[in-house]
């Protein structure tokens, strides 16, 4: 029996990709996580797998001989994600160095490998293309991902099997409520204005305007779909950013969760000034720790998938947004 195997499977978009494949009839799934904090372990309750391994295990038993012959394709998932982690050795051991095995792997099995880069590769860079020069990571998760990055780019002409890795923009969606300060704004927001009735947002900054800050949001929708598109064609390869194309303000993503929030109450959409006006949005100051280090602006360009074949429309903030709102609602 042939197994697909998802790492990072308990957290935020590995248990969406494992969802996505039961979805698609797929259970023979092995599931590989950390759950030292088990607090992720719901994302996987509604799904079904073959059997979990522990991260390290799975490593062991993997560089041991014990899934040769028997890979189906890796979606590697797995990395620490926290772009405030300052322990550089612990990251790069993490995110580059398992990479490597993961690749190695599938590289001697001639197994397909579709794998988790980011955006934080481009760091301060205002250009958002999947080329070198534009690569300029901030932190030390970008630069673990920048180096796998660089090593994929150097083994791709050479490669047995299918090599596809994805650079996330900023991703919402189900499943990523153990993510704490790392979740989403659309998360944030909506918690926010469940707890206080208001969305706060940060005043204005760098030349924008309040709320005005603009970024690349992306449902984990299409991150499920996308992923999936290119499993289901093996004989696309390469590393593409992930997001929609379309670069949308932080006022979009707030004024989608008061909306769905009144609908699902029967009240009627309001515009973005009349959220302002009866103090359902209010502007704080921008802090001062995050001057100098603040992406203001990101929207990936997606010349590259859509070349790949990619050609189904994303989801706007509107529309994902409200969605996943009415999702929230749901569960609550």
């Amino acid at each position: 029996m042939s197994y697909y195997i998802v790492t990072g499977a308990a957290g935020f978009i590995g248990a969406n990709l494992v969802k996505g494949l039961n979805d698609r009839g797929i259970t023979d799934i092995i599931a590989v996580d950390n759950l030292t904090c088990a607090d992720k372990f719901p994302n996987l309750v509604d799904c079904e797998i073959a059997d979990y391994f522990d991260k390290n295990e799975f490593l062991d038993l993997l560089q041991d001989g014990h899934f040769d012959g028997g890979v189906e394709a890796l979606l590697h998932q797995g990395a620490c994600s926290d772009t405030m982690e300052t322990d550089g050795r612990y990251m790069m051991e993490n995110n580059y160095r398992y990479s490597i095995a993961m690749l190695d792997f599938c590289q001697e099995e001639e197994v397909p490998l579709i794998y988790a880069s980011s955006a934080a590769v481009y760091g301060a860079s205002p250009t958002f293309k999947e080329e070198r020069g534009f690569e300029k990571p901030l932190n030390v998760y970008g630069y673990s991902k920048f180096l796998f990055d660089q090593v994929v780019r150097r083994r791709m002409d050479d490669a047995s099997a299918q090599i596809a890795g994805f650079r996330y923009f900023n991703v919402y969606g189900s499943r990523e409520a153990h993510k704490g300060r790392m979740a989403s704004v659309a998360f944030h927001n909506f918690n926010q204005f469940r707890a206080e009735g208001k969305v706060k947002l940060f005043e204005g900054y760098g030349g924008y305007a309040a709320g005005q800050q603009s970024r690349d949001f992306v449902s984990v929708e299409d991150v499920v779909a996308v992923n999936l598109y290119f499993l289901e064609n093996p004989d696309r390869s390469g590393i593409f950013n992930l997001g929609t194309g379309r670069a949308q303000p932080f006022n979009d993503v707030a004024r989608a969760v008061v909306n769905a929030c009144r609908q699902a109450e029967g009240k009627g959409a309001l515009s973005l000034e009349e959220c302002i006006a009866q103090g359902l949005l209010e502007y704080i100051p921008f802090p001062e720790a995050l001057k100098g280090k603040y992406q203001s602006y990101t929207q990936a360009d997606v010349g590259l998938l859509r070349e790949a074949g990619y050609d189904v429309p994303f989801l706007t903030v509107e529309q994902g947004v409200g969605r996943y709102v009415q999702s929230l609602l749901r569960s609550a």
